[in-house]
C-alpha cells in the first residue's frame, strides 16, 4: 500500500488487534536488567541513567514520542512525555499531550460495565441477546449463550474483528465459555448493550461514571477538534522502509465523521449507534471507497479508541491497585474478580480476569494489557495488585513495543512472558 492510499475496512479491523509484537531479537539488542529485579521495596519510577539514554533509543527505533507515568502505594508519582507529536512538523509533546490507547480501552471499559454490575444494571452472567440482540449477529445457537462475563474474560469463541462487517454475520467459532478468543468484536456488542441499558453513548456513561469521578478530564473514546489538537500522530515501525506518514486510521475516519456531527450539530461524544447507522451514508459520500463500510468504522469503540494522556490513565490503573473505596467505584469484591482467574483453559501461561490478562511471575502475580492501533501506536500498563504499584507508557511508533519492554524492564525489573509469546 503506498503512503497516500486510504486504508481499507479489513485494514483497519486489523489495525485494531492489540497483539500483534516484534519480538526484541529482530533488532538483535540485548534485555534490560534493573535494579528493581532483585529489590521489591525499589519504585517503579524508571532509573535516571536509562532516561538519559531514553532519547537514544526513542531515535534508533523511530518513535517519536513516549508518554510514561507510574502508581506507587496506590497513588500516581510520576509521569513524564518525551519527543514530538509529529515525526514531521516536530511539534513537541506536552504534560496534555493525547496517546491514542488502541487495546487498553478494553480494561477501562471493563471497569464500567462492572460499575453497572454492582449497581445491578447488568447481569454478568445473563445472555446479552436478553438486553440488545444487533441484526448483524447470525441465527446461531452460541450466540444466545454470550454473557458478559464472556467477553470480559474473552471466551465468547468471537473473532478479533470480522473481515467485511457491511455484509457477514458476526457468529462464534466456538463454544462461549470453552477456550480463549481475544475478541474486539464482543467488546463492541456489550458497548451497544451498555448504550441500550443507560440511555447514553459511551463517552457519556464513561464521563459519568468513571472519567469525572476519577478525575481523568484528559480522557475520552470519542473525537473532537480539541482532541484532534492535542493527539500524536502515528509512526511507521523502524523495518517498514515505507516513506511518509502512514495512515492515521481513526484520526482520518473520525475528521470525516465530525464534518457530519458539525452539520447535525451533535458532537460525537454523543453518538450512539443509531447516529452512526444514519450519518454512514453522508460519511461514505466523503471519503475513499473502503475507509468507512458500516457504522461501527465511526462511533466510538470501547475495544480500541480511547486517547488520554499517561498521567490520566494512570489515576485508573490507581483504582485497581488502591484497596480503599469511594462510593461510585466498584466494590472490593469485584475489584479483586477482575484480577482473578476467570476461566479454566489448561496449558496456558497467562490467565484472563475481568478485562485483564495475569501471569504469575518469581516475584508474584502481575496484570497487564498491551495495546497496537494499525502497528503505529504501541502501549503498555503493568499493575502489581499485591504491592499497590503500577505502570504505564504510551507510544505513537511502530516500534513502541521494544522500546516499552525496556522501559518495564528497568524500572520493574520484570521480564514477562507476554513480551516473546
Amino acid at each position: 500500500m503506498t503512503p497516500d492510499a486510504a486504508p481499507t475496512s479489513l485494514q483497519r479491523r486489523r489495525w485494531l488487534s492489540s497483539m500483534a509484537t516484534v519480538p526484541l531479537a529482530t533488532l538483535g539488542w540485548p534485555r534490560l536488567a534493573s535494579a528493581a529485579a532483585c529489590d521489591d521495596g525499589a519504585g517503579w519510577i524508571p532509573p535516571d541513567d536509562f532516561l538519559s539514554d531514553l532519547p537514544r533509543l526513542m531515535q534508533a527505533l523511530r518513535v517519536p514520542a513516549i508518554g510514561m507515568a507510574v502508581v506507587e502505594r496506590g497513588e500516581v508519582v510520576w509521569a513524564r512525555n518525551l519527543g514530538v507529536t509529529n515525526a514531521e512538523t516536530r511539534a513537541p509533546v506536552a504534560d496534555d499531550t493525547l496517546f491514542e490507547d488502541a487495546s487498553l480501552s478494553k480494561p477501562v471499559f471493563a471497569y464500567l460495565v462492572l460499575q453497572l454490575a454492582d449497581r445491578g444494571v447488568i447481569d454478568l452472567d445473563a445472555p446479552l441477546v436478553r438486553y440488545r440482540r444487533m441484526d448483524y449477529l447470525a441465527d446461531h445457537p452460541w450466540v444466545d449463550m454470550v454473557t458478559a462475563r464472556d467477553v470480559l474474560r474473552h471466551s465468547t469463541g468471537m473473532p478479533n474483528w470480522r473481515k467485511d462487517p457491511a455484509h457477514e454475520k458476526l457468529v462464534p467459532a466456538a463454544k462461549p465459555g470453552t477456550r480463549i478468543d481475544y475478541s474486539g468484536e464482543s467488546i463492541f456488542w456489550l458497548q451497544l448493550v451498555v448504550e441500550k441499558l443507560t440511555g447514553e453513548s459511551l463517552d457519556e456513561s464513561m464521563q459519568r461514571l468513571l472519567f469525572g469521578p476519577a478525575g481523568m478530564r484528559d480522557s475520552s473514546y470519542t473525537w473532537s477538534k480539541d482532541l484532534a489538537e492535542r493527539s500524536v500522530y502515528g509512526h511507521r515501525a523502524v523495518e517498514d522502509e515505507e516513506a511518509g506518514m502512514p495512515p492515521q486510521m481513526l484520526r482520518d475516519t473520525w475528521n470525516a465523521a465530525q464534518t457530519v456531527a458539525d452539520r447535525w450539530g451533535k458532537p460525537l461524544s454523543a453518538w450512539r449507534y443509531e447516529d452512526a447507522q444514519r450519518a454512514l451514508p453522508e460519511v461514505q459520500a466523503i471519503t475513499p471507497e473502503g475507509l468507512v463500510n458500516w457504522p461501527g468504522d465511526i462511533l466510538a469503540n470501547a475495544a480500541a479508541s480511547l486517547r488520554t494522556t499517561p498521567s490520566d490513565y494512570a489515576r485508573f490503573m490507581a483504582l485497581m491497585v488502591r484497596t480503599s473505596r469511594a462510593p461510585w467505584q466498584i466494590s472490593e469484591a469485584t475489584r479483586m474478580a477482575m484480577l482473578t482467574k476467570q476461566i479454566d483453559v489448561p496449558g496456558r501461561w497467562t490467565d484472563k480476569g475481568l478485562g485483564w490478562n495475569l501471569e504469575a511471575t518469581p516475584r508474584g502475580p502481575v496484570f497487564y494489557h498491551s495495546g497496537s492501533n494499525g502497528g503505529i501506536f504501541k502501549n503498555f500498563a503493568l499493575g502489581d495488585a499485591r504491592g499497590q504499584r503500577a505502570l504505564v507508557a504510551l507510544t505513537n511508533g511502530g516500534s513502541g513495543n521494544v522500546l516499552y519492554r525496556r522501559v518495564v524492564r528497568a524500572a520493574t525489573g520484570h521480564d514477562l512472558l507476554a513480551f516473546d509469546l
